[in-house]
């Protein structure tokens, strides 16, 4: 009988998501004998639908719409205050997942998302005592207490960076349940990239094929921001990555600007259309810095008050492995942008470093997971402790 795998994911924000599209996509492309599942989070503790009946909006939606309009400023405050009342909320959280577990019958669970390990690792716990729970990380490193990491749970950590990996280790989880990584996980088409003669393709696409060119992303809702990073730019050629947002996209086609641009929806050619940018301006999201390094773009991002908190790491792995520019304001992305073009071999050279493999590395310790339940002695199903609220 196949092993049936859960891979759990929410759509704040969208790279929990695509990390967890990124691994079903492999796990296929290397025809496991495993049933793959994704595992909305939101709709297991919400099914009946009750947030978006009393709202309109899913409730992915009211962080999804901040972001794609750059309101970011204040969510660290926002974050405890989520974290907050997920752990007054812990024990009816517990119940309706063990509820899940019971009902849909793992053999292996695997999350892809930060906040609710604690819930999801205390109820699968309780109700497939036999089954292994795996967390890959898909920040760059954690943001504690309680956000990637339980070490009061039975959770097997997969890490991306040494970082992570020191962090989980800290707070307790045993050597043996934490596994390093070499990154994070992109999609399967990420790699064996066939060639790309980008002088072609870039006109094809009207753009000059002589100009040095960037490649601007802010994840997969945009950012009003790049409205922003564009007008500063007049005079660099730009591919501006808009994902699902259209006014974003309205906007930025409306602009003069003296150097060509090509604004872009939501694409599925992201490995193609990166390839012919020589550097990256964005973000400093995981995914989104992950994509355009394993690409070979070194990156100009930004570290401030509008930076996420779980993000504002990344911007200090950027700066230690010298791969692109950390800016604190806009006001300094032009002299930058001129620098980084001005050294692209230089700072190329160092990004030649970066070998992410990850997304051939995690199906392996899931696949030494699964092997190593099926030879440990089952225990019997126990209930949660108490029905009540517990913090």
């Amino acid at each position: 009988m196949e092993p049936v795998v859960d891979l759990v994911y929410f759509n704040a924000g969208g790279g929990h998501r695509a990390a967890a599209l990124a691994l079903q996509d492999m796990l296929q492309r290397q025809q496991r004998r495993w049933q793959v599942r994704l595992v909305n989070l939101a709709a297991v503790l919400d099914r009946d639908d009750h947030f978006r009946r009393l709202t309109g909006l899913a409730p992915e939606d009211l962080y999804n719409r901040r972001l794609a309009r750059g309101w970011t400023r204040g969510l660290a405050r926002e974050l405890k205050l989520l974290q907050g009342a997920i752990r007054l909320l812990h024990g009816p959280l517990c119940r309706r997942l063990q509820a899940h577990w019971l009902a849909t019958q793992p053999d292996l669970v695997v999350s892809l998302i930060p906040n609710f390990n604690r819930s999801i690792g205390e109820s699968l716990a309780a109700a497939r005592p036999d089954v292994p729970f795996a967390t890959v990380i898909t920040d760059l490193a954690d943001l504690p207490p309680h956000f990637w990491i339980e070490p009061t749970v039975e959770q097997h950590v997969v890490c991306g960076t040494p970082q992570a990996r020191q962090q989980a280790l800290a707070l307790g989880v045993p050597l043996e349940r934490v596994s390093l990584v070499s990154g994070m996980l992109l999609r399967p088409a990420f790699y064996a990239l066939p060639p790309l003669d980008r002088g072609p393709e870039r006109a094809a696409l009207g753009l000059d094929p002589a100009r040095p060119t960037a490649a601007v992303m802010y994840g997969g809702q945009g950012s009003m921001e790049m409205l922003r990073i564009a007008r500063s730019l007049p005079d660099l050629q730009l591919i501006l990555f808009t994902g699902h947002n259209v006014e974003l996209a309205r906007r930025l086609r409306q602009l003069d600007a003296s150097a060509p641009r090509l604004v872009l929806g939501f694409t599925s050619e992201v490995p193609r259309l990166l390839r012919l940018a020589d550097c990256f301006i964005g973000k400093p999201g995981p995914g989104c810095l992950s994509e355009a390094l394993h690409l070979g773009l070194p990156v100009i991002t930004f570290d401030n008050a509008h930076t996420l908190p779980q993000e504002r790491f990344n911007t200090r792995w950027v700066r230690e492995l010298g791969v692109g520019l950390v800016l604190r304001s806009l006001a300094e992305l032009p002299a930058a942008a001129d620098l980084l073009i001005g050294r692209l071999d230089e700072f190329r050279d160092r990004v030649r470093w970066l070998d992410n493999n990850a997304i051939h590395e995690v199906p392996e310790l899931m696949a030494a997971l699964l092997q190593a339940a099926a030879t440990r002695p089952q225990p019997a199903p126990k209930r949660l402790s108490s029905p009540g609220v517990q913090a």
